[in-house]
């Protein structure tokens, strides 16, 4: 038998993978499960009930920067997917677009450059995405091969300088949020800190720096820490 891409396998809910990327629920099942006349965005391993792989969770990560600062309907967004896949070179890259190589590097330009013609933003504005896109994309870590194998998602709402204290490792803790780095979920941290713990006592009590356990109840929380 062939052994299956724990990275292609399903394990994040709808709510989990909003959670995680901070984007609202019903964007998330939008995206990845389609609605009425709209097919899905992204191709999910399980879609009753919906539960998203690893890949997926880094396709949306893409997709949350793409439409950060343009909320463009659907039918476009999809057919600026639809270019990607002309543009990719290999098998996978046209399954999985959104996260190719291709796109972080030769392939971003050509993309901002349609994706600006097809929705009709100014010149200004495709810079601003190609910068928003272009930090998304950095925050993906990619094996020999080009595919994901960690995503650093964003822990704040501005992501100019963002850290990259907080990884998405399927292999660790069963793929959610760690310190990177480490083995420590941010769930557990953050609810000791809900429990009363401060951050300082957290923070000496893993032997971590400060900012790291800010970020991981940050990464929970949201606007804590």
């Amino acid at each position: 038998m062939t052994k299956i891409d724990p990275r292609e396998l399903p394990a994040y809910s709808i709510a989990e993978a909003a959670h995680y990327l901070n984007v609202p629920a019903a964007t998330v099942r939008y995206w990845a499960t389609g609605q009425k006349d709209y097919l899905p965005l992204i191709e999910v391993p399980n879609a009753s009930p919906a539960l998203l792989s690893f890949i997926n969770l880094v396709e949306l990560h893409v997709l949350a920067a793409i439409r950060r600062e343009h909320t463009v309907p659907m039918p476009k967004v999809r057919s600026a997917i639809d270019y990607l896949k002309q543009i990719t070179n290999n098998e996978n890259d046209r399954k999985h677009p959104l996260v190719s190589r291709q796109l972080e590097t030769d392939g971003l330009d050509l993309f901002i450059e349609h994706y600006g013609k097809l929705v009709n933003i100014s010149q200004a504005g495709q810079i601003a995405m190609r910068d928003m896109l272009s930090a998304a994309l950095h925050r993906i870590q990619r094996d020999e091969f080009g595919l994901p194998i960690k995503l650093y998602p964003f822990t704040r709402s501005q992501i100019e300088d963002a850290p990259a204290m907080v990884v998405i490792d399927p292999t660790l803790s069963a793929g959610r949020p760690v310190i990177a780095g480490t083995g420590l979920a941010t769930e557990i941290i953050a609810e000791r800190y809900k429990a009363g713990e401060s951050v300082s006592e957290l923070a000496d009590d893993y032997e971590r720096d400060q900012t790291e356990i800010e970020e991981a109840i940050r990464c929970e929380l949201k606007t804590a820490a």
